[in-house]
């Protein structure tokens, strides 16, 4: 490994650091002159025993203008160092702020794609919760939103224990030879984040009964709308919770997967479901492009092609076009529709799965796109009661042993009557009440929430899909959910990250608790004030949907701060908190406000809003 060292005292902690690692090349430096360095206590000998050991010493080394130090060829540093960075004398902490943008915009020019820099701070500067006690933000170094900036994530922060590295003395107090309390002090340590997603327009291409119909895809779900979670060679998270609810349910009942050719896209109207819970579609005739590119998850059926690429060039004149197309927002319309069929066998546990699609409002465990697995048994009537008991039972009993493997602790899981649930209802739960009566929610509680998240309901079929002997039982479960509870991933947006550092932690078949690889990620606080449109009803999904799609999923909350209503002309006016936070890649305070001015603009332009 090539190990870089920046800003060395009097080169202790380089001396010390070289004879542990063994087998790296080792470069220290320093931002005084050789001159001036070897005046410092120890520090001749330190430099004498680093070039004995073949390590280089390079004086008068400025941090941020490192590419200027080496080669093309000799820029490529597994790990960089910076111990207790600071620009001298009494700076403040906004010029040692600016020194550290500088160091990270420098570091991202000469470190390994996979390299890591490590910045050792004094207890209290760094401004994360990691620093006990804490400063105040303002107070603080604010070192994760600082390197953000430059494409850094904080991937782990652990203790500076100076009394274990053999040798080692502080020294530099305010530009002199004095050493300083380390006491406290703790070593971050970025990684690279991945690259800010460009997703240009996609078209998709899907059979619609005889038809071949094309469509743009919403951009929300550009990123997420053919990434084969559930597929074979799959090892998300997702997939495996999906295997091990299977496995299990096999042992009580014979199963049978149907989920292979399952329609993207219904049609006509759905009775009861809110307008703009939907993802509107707005369809043409085509055929697929000569690519054929597949998608294995929809079982040929669907077919994907940058937008404006062969979109229209198909279009066939004179066929009708369905109309009210949408893309699927659950999984029962399909089931339902085989139980007309009368395709259905009494007594066997059919299973469906795919992504559904659901507009919704901003929060962690809301999302736009999940996997639902739909559980759906024809039982002899009068029996339901106890099929529905056995059917829970399995799920809990699978369920409680994934999780109490992971963490040694039994989750919470209940049962909970349709009319026990009042206003604490979750988005999938009351969306789930949009599409019918519901006898049963089942919750899973796990710390700090042990009261329970509702992941899936149960019901029976309406009476038109009823017979005389036949009752038709139906489990509906967010897959996503569940990960999240089992896995302790906090927010939804993981689940979709590009990062590989998610998939690396769930090797195929085997779930663990997760561990965050962006630690104490940044956000920034913006709020908007505008007049709603007289005489209108405004449409908060769709103002949460408009900041989902401007900031490419960077808002985590949307909170409505203020509601006002002018005297005398009764025009109405209202204040929203808008918070811009990564879950998984770095997001500089520039590009958050950037997002913001875009959301503005887009406002005016898309929801007839006034700003104010």
């Amino acid at each position: 490994r090539r190990v870089l060292l920046l800003g060395e005292g009097n080169f202790s902690f380089a001396a010390a650091l070289c004879g542990a690692a063994r087998g790296s090349h080792v470069v220290a430096t320093c931002y005084e002159s050789e001159e001036e360095a070897a005046g410092r206590g120890g520090a001749a000998r330190s430099i004498r025993r680093l070039r004995d050991s073949g390590a280089e010493v390079v004086f008068s080394v400025d941090c941020t203008k490192l590419k200027e130090y080496f080669l093309p060829g000799e820029r490529e540093f597994d790990r960089i160092y910076f111990n207790f960075p600071h620009c001298g004398r009494k700076a403040g902490v906004v010029k040692n702020r600016e020194l550290l943008a500088c160091f990270f915009h420098s570091c991202a020019e000469v470190l390994a794609e996979q390299g890591e820099v490590h910045v050792a701070l004094c207890n209290g500067q760094g401004g994360t919760p990691a620093d006990q006690p804490r400063r105040e933000w303002h107070n603080s170094w604010q070192i994760v939103a600082v390197a953000a900036g430059a494409g850094f994530i904080l991937s782990d922060v652990h203790p500076f224990k100076a009394e274990t590295i053999h040798g080692y003395k502080s020294t530099g107090y305010r530009s002199q030879d004095k050493s300083f309390c380390v006491e406290g002090a703790l070593n971050h340590i970025f990684t690279r984040s991945t690259p800010p997603l460009c997703l240009t327009p996609v078209s998709c291409k899907t059979q619609l009964g005889s038809q071949k119909v094309s469509f743009r895809v919403p951009q929300v779900l550009v990123d997420k709308i053919n990434r084969g979670f559930l597929e074979v060679n799959s090892s998300h998270p997702v997939r495996t919770i999906k295997e091990k609810l299977s496995a299990g349910l096999s042992q009580a009942f014979p199963l049978q997967n149907i989920s292979s050719c399952l329609p993207l896209l219904h049609q006509g109207h759905l009775h009861g479901v809110c307008h703009s819970s939907i993802f509107w579609i707005a369809p043409s005739l085509g055929e697929a492009p000569s690519t054929e590119e597949t998608s294995q998850g929809l079982a040929d059926t669907v077919w994907f092609s940058h937008f404006g690429q062969d979109t229209d060039r198909n279009v066939q004149e004179g066929c009708p076009i369905p109309k009210q197309l949408y893309l699927r927002p659950s999984l029962l319309p399909h089931a339902q529709a085989i139980i007309q069929k009368g395709a259905f066998s009494p007594g066997t546990l059919h299973v469906l799965s795919g992504p559904v699609f659901r507009q919704c409002r901003i929060t962690p465990h809301s999302m736009p796109v999940f996997h639902e697995m739909l559980l759906v048994l024809a039982v002899r009537r009068g029996t339901e009661n106890s099929w529905i008991q056995m059917l829970v039972d399995n799920i809990k009993s699978t369920t409680g042993s994934l999780h109490q493997a992971m963490s040694g602790v039994t989750p919470s899981i209940s049962l909970r009557e349709a009319t026990s649930f009042g206003a604490e209802l979750n988005d999938f739960a009351a969306f789930e009440c949009q599409l019918g009566e519901i006898q049963h929610f089942l919750c899973v509680g796990t710390d700090p929430d042990p009261s329970g998240c509702c992941v899936g309901v149960i019901r029976t079929a309406p009476d038109e899909l009823k017979s005389s002997e036949l009752v038709v039982v139906s489990a509906s479960l967010n897959l996503d959910l569940l990960a999240m509870l089992l896995c302790g991933i906090s927010d939804w947006r993981m689940l979709w990250t590009s990062d590989r550092r998610f998939l690396q932690q769930f090797p195929e078949g085997e779930l663990r608790l997760f561990k965050s690889f962006s630690l104490y990620p940044p956000s920034y606080v913006h709020d908007v004030s505008f007049w709603v449109p007289d005489g209108e009803e405004f449409d908060e999904v769709a103002f949460h949907s408009l900041a989902r799609r401007v900031s490419g999923e960077m808002v985590v909350s949307i909170q409505l701060r203020d509601s006002f209503q002018q005297p005398g002309t009764g025009r109405r006016s209202l204040c929203y908190r808008v918070t811009f936070q990564s879950c998984d890649r770095a997001l500089g305070c520039r590009e958050a406000a950037e997002m913001q001015l875009r959301f503005r603009e887009e406002m005016q332009q898309h929801l007839g809003v006034t700003l104010r």
